[in-house]
């Protein structure tokens, strides 16, 4: 947390205040600036009205409610620093959208300890220290801006969006839960994707029992959304367990996919998953060409009794040990497809009917994938390997997804 200031340096502006000694509000209709070095503290509500221009490039408190109808801002050489500090539930509302820099949450009340229905943008870190923000109106993360402190105790509650190139985690929950998504870096300045999360049964409006012949128990706890803007990159998407709100059915499966509604086919399919039990996180393999509603789920992999052997090691220098990458017994299942992405989610390499006619990948990227033709450099990719196979006599197409290392040096 940033250290307290002791100098107030206030610009020109015009307030009026109202109300008794002991909690006057606030009324912005003019200039009000906070200067670098300076601290303003409010002890009541501010309102920043239609005509008002509220610029924080040092620190302010606000410890009672904060509406906005005028302009929010800071300088971006001087940032400025914005303390949401109550001893009761804060509402944060207006008409206009405000910009804040840095900002922390700290509101020790019972929850939700601060209650958004205005719009805001934040540029810094978001700071949640103690206390909810229940959210129904917008929060937008620009690009370069992070959060610190989320638990079950202090998160959003509500949509979170998030533009710009890079990586993010979601400080997302419901029902006193954090329950984070992540999204993988979308390599494009102005991306924009937003998240929520449910902690309620997804079955009432998608019927679990329509569903992928892989999926074999669909999580009844919980969901999230997560939707982009149609002119950003695709994106990996990670989502997070717990013990708290996830079902054993999930939290003990061997293999746990991300699955998502499809709303083309009325049916829940599998995006497969790569599993992170220390983080307890599974993180779809390839990055995902439609958006909406996902969750977790086990798969029916745990249930085959399949002669497939995927050695997840190669190493082409012809001395005709792992010179490619092998799938033993593959050839059974001539219907297949395998994928192979870097570990920033570009493909590198795909094909179908694996190893027939010499066709396996040898550490080459595919000219017909997103990078062009060239061996590619040493380091950890993931693959998706799909194929049907005949069980008890009808047909399921099986997804697998793991690690495969390379090395090429």
């Amino acid at each position: 947390m940033r250290s307290l200031k002791k100098i107030i340096v206030i610009g020109l502006f015009l307030a009026t205040f109202s109300g008794y000694s002991q909690s006057l509000d606030m009324y912005n209709h003019g200039v009000l600036q906070v200067e670098p070095n300076g601290l303003l503290s409010v002890r009541s509500d501010f309102y920043n009205s239609e005509t008002g221009e509220f610029e924080n490039n040092g620190e302010v408190i606000f410890t009672g409610d904060f509406t906005n109808h005028g302009i929010t801002t800071y300088n971006p050489e001087h940032q400025g620093y914005t303390r949401f500090q109550g001893n009761s539930p804060q509402h944060i509302t207006g008409s206009f959208p405000a910009d804040f820099y840095d900002v922390l949450f700290q509101n020790n009340t019972s929850q939700p300890a601060f209650l958004l229905s205005g719009d805001i943008a934040i540029g810094g870190n978001a700071d949640f220290m103690a206390g909810i923000v229940y959210n129904t109106g917008k929060i937008l993360f620009l690009p370069g801006a992070t959060h610190t402190n989320t638990d079950h105790n202090s998160h959003i509650d509500g949509r979170v969006q998030k533009t710009g190139a890079e990586a993010f985690r979601y400080p997302i929950g419901n029902g006193g839960f954090y329950r984070f998504s992540e999204i993988s870096a979308s390599g494009q300045p102005n991306a924009l994707f937003s998240s929520k999360y449910h902690f309620e049964n997804s079955d009432p409006l998608y019927p679990h029992e329509q569903r992928e012949g892989i999926i074999r128990f669909i999580d009844n706890s919980e969901y999230w959304e997560l939707h982009k803007d149609e002119e950003s990159e695709d994106v990996l998407l990670t989502l997070s367990w717990d013990e708290a709100t996830t079902p054993s059915q999930i939290t003990s499966a061997t293999h746990i996919h991300i699955v998502r509604w499809d709303e083309a086919t009325n049916r829940w399919i599998s995006e497969g998953g790569v599993v992170d039990y220390e983080t307890k996180t599974v993180t779809t393999i390839a990055p995902l060409g439609k958006y909406g509603i996902f969750t977790l789920a086990s798969s029916d992999e745990d249930l085959l009794e399949d002669d497939l052997i995927i050695y997840n090691g190669v190493s082409p220098n012809d001395d005709g040990d792992n010179d490619y990458f092998e799938i033993k017994n593959i050839q059974k299942y001539p219907e297949n497809r395998v994928v192979i992405f870097n570990r920033w989610g570009i493909k590198v390499f795909e094909t179908t009917n694996y190893d027939s006619r010499d066709n396996v990948f040898r550490g080459y990227s595919d000219a017909r994938a997103t990078l062009g033709s060239g061996l590619l450099p040493t380091g950890t990719y993931f693959y998706v390997l799909e194929y049907t196979k005949t069980v008890n006599g009808s047909s399921k197409k099986i997804k697998r997804s793991g690690h495969l290392y390379l090395k090429t040096d």
